[in-house]
């Protein structure tokens, strides 16, 4: 089998060192201030360079998204497909997924941006809404009417809890961004969501004393 060239080879890794330029300027200056030449320049290519292979900013936001948020989605979405768990263990298991997100300040920087830049780029929003908000809620709501199914989970709205559940997410993506670096003790993200899955799952348990502490 014949080698890639060195050059076939950096030309097929530019639309990853791109992608890798853009998120460190989102984190820095934001989605409004980060220009296309700005990202040009940290990935140490043309301006003319990074239009090859995304149009527009929006574009190299949504390839950011599918490249890095997505496949945590579905790794799950496989993961749950493949196991017998109670509603339960299927909630912790996608309370261990988003901690893993939260766990790494380069990925809880895409939804941030969507959090603070919403209302000047609702196609950024609605974008992320579609893409992954609606997929995770989807998800969710399919655990909470299993579990109340079950008899694991007292009755409730499925879709008002679902989004109860993801809302600490929102939380340590704001938290995060604005209050950690000068925080004297910063509560670690995963420390967070550890704590509103117990709480979570307490207050929809059909039987709370057998949810294990």
């Amino acid at each position: 089998m014949s080698q890639l060239s060195p050059r076939t080879r950096k030309k097929e890794a530019r639309p990853a060192e791109l992608l890798v330029a853009a998120l460190d300027a989102f984190r820095e200056r934001g989605f409004a201030a980060t220009r296309m030449e700005d990202i040009a320049a940290r990935a140490g290519v043309s301006k003319g360079t990074i239009y090859l292979y995304y149009p527009s900013k929006q574009a190299v936001f949504e390839a950011l998204v599918r490249e890095r948020l997505l496949p945590n989605l579905t790794r799950i979405e496989a993961a749950l497909a493949m196991t017998p768990a109670s509603a339960p263990d299927r909630l912790r298991m996608v309370l261990a997924a988003l901690t893993r997100v939260a766990n790494d300040p380069r990925l809880l920087a895409l939804p941030k941006l969507v959090l603070t830049e919403a209302g000047t780029f609702p196609d950024l929003a609605r974008f992320y809404r579609q893409e992954v908000v609606a997929r995770g809620l989807r998800l969710i709501t399919d655990i909470l009417e299993q579990g109340m199914q079950d008899g694991d989970f007292r009755p409730l709205d499925p879709q008002a809890a679902a989004r109860l559940f993801m809302a600490p997410m929102i939380l340590a993506a704001l938290w995060q961004g604005a209050f950690a670096s000068i925080e004297d003790n910063p509560l670690p993200p995963a420390a967070l969501l550890a704590q509103h899955g117990e709480v979570f799952l307490r207050g929809i348990a059909a039987r709370p004393e057998d949810i294990p502490p």
